[in-house]
């Protein structure tokens, strides 16, 4: 039986691509003797969204990075090296052959403790240019001989020449139900016409109060043209407008891959979540998480989609109601940008990162422990 560890979380974009490598990971290693667990944050989203897929979950302390001053810094520390110590413990007790990364500060304890046992580290980044985790994980990639995957063919440039022949552009990795996704489900949960033109707005899955506010000061004019089906997040339904055409949901869960397919432009932030829509081919409008807290990588992933003419983003002072309600407007009124956008979107999504992925673990666990199985 060969053990193959799992780790990242701290949001929907760390946690949903890893586990669809671990969904695809199942059917590469089919008719392989294999267990799959996953070391996450003992606090937050992590253990009911891993336990809900179906694969052991262990929590572990973990601290958030930072590349700035903060007064829990120090106590962020301690719950670094507590995460190291208990996730070594876990790796050695379940004898784990294999870490697979998937990004996010929690996940920092764990490939440090797979990297001090010897185990084979691999990691992937999911924005254009990499996070203080990937960066320092990188260093156990190396250390182990493992790889590191990335989302963006321009991403390979910011890593130094020490690790560069260790990464590798796979693409990133979407659920296999978004490639499968039914447009007729979508409106069916919807309970929408045929006919009905929708708009789909996300913040991520724990919402966003600025998209919220933005969409609440134009809704009317938003409604003329759209059914606007809005996922505002588990804890930010407050005081929302009423209207015909107003959907409103704190979270969409097994439905969202069906709605999304059945939506004519997709609006939100631009994390790793703009991978599922692009391989729908949406249209997109972006408006990036920005300013403090963010090291700007939600500003660079929309850059690339706005350059790739696949998206519009509204950035700085566009972040705006006028704005937003044009950028609407433009998309609404002109069906051929609309295709034209749709066509590069879904070619930017082509690549299967799942299952490039998955492919390339399996290949490393059955090269190295195919007598165990």
């Amino acid at each position: 039986m060969v053990s193959i560890a799992f780790t990242g979380g701290g949001t929907g974009g760390h946690i949903f691509p890893g586990l669809a490598v671990a969904a695809e990971l199942k059917n590469q290693l089919a008719g392989f003797e294999f267990q799959l667990f996953w070391i996450g944050s003992s606090s937050g989203m992590d253990r009911a969204l891993v336990e809900e897929a179906g694969i052991e979950f262990f929590g572990v302390p973990s601290g958030k990075l930072r590349r700035y001053f903060s007064l829990r810094t120090a106590v962020d520390f301690f719950k670094v090296i507590a995460g190291f110590f208990a996730a070594r413990k876990i790796l050695k007790k379940r004898k784990a052959r294999l870490l697979f990364s998937k990004g996010g500060f929690v996940s920092v304890p764990p490939c440090a403790a797979a990297s001090s046992l010897g185990i084979p580290v691999f990691t992937h980044e999911s924005d254009f240019s990499p996070g203080l985790a990937t960066k320092i994980n990188a260093r156990y990639v190396s250390r182990t001989g493992g790889m590191i995957f990335t989302a963006y063919e321009d991403t390979v440039r910011f890593f130094s020449e020490a690790v560069r022949d260790r990464v590798t552009v796979s693409g990133n990795p979407v659920r296999a139900v978004f490639r499968n996704a039914d447009a007729a489900k979508g409106r069916a949960f919807l309970e929408s016409a045929d006919d009905a033109r929708i708009l789909l707005v996300l913040g991520g899955s724990q919402g966003a109060r600025e998209i919220n506010e933005l969409v609440r000061a134009v809704l009317p004019q938003l409604t003329e043209i759209y059914t606007v089906v809005h996922q505002t997040g588990p804890n930010q339904q407050w005081d929302l407008p009423s209207a015909e055409k107003y959907k409103p949901f704190p979270f969409i869960k097994e439905e969202m891959p069906h709605v999304m397919a059945a939506a004519e432009v997709v609006m939100g932030r631009s994390g790793a979540g703009i991978w599922e829509w692009a391989v729908l081919g949406k249209p997109m409008i972006l408006i990036p998480l920005s300013g403090s807290g963010t090291r700007g990588d939600q500003v660079e992933n929309a850059r690339y989609f706005t350059e790739a003419e696949a998206a519009l983003s509204l950035t700085g002072d566009e972040v705006n109601p006028d704005a937003l309600l044009r950028a609407v407007r433009l998309l609404a009124q002109d069906a051929e940008k609309r295709r034209s956008m749709a066509a590069v979107s879904k070619k930017i999504g082509e690549r299967d990162g799942a299952e490039f992925i998955a492919r390339v673990l399996s290949e490393k666990i059955k090269s190295r422990y195919g007598g165990e199985s």
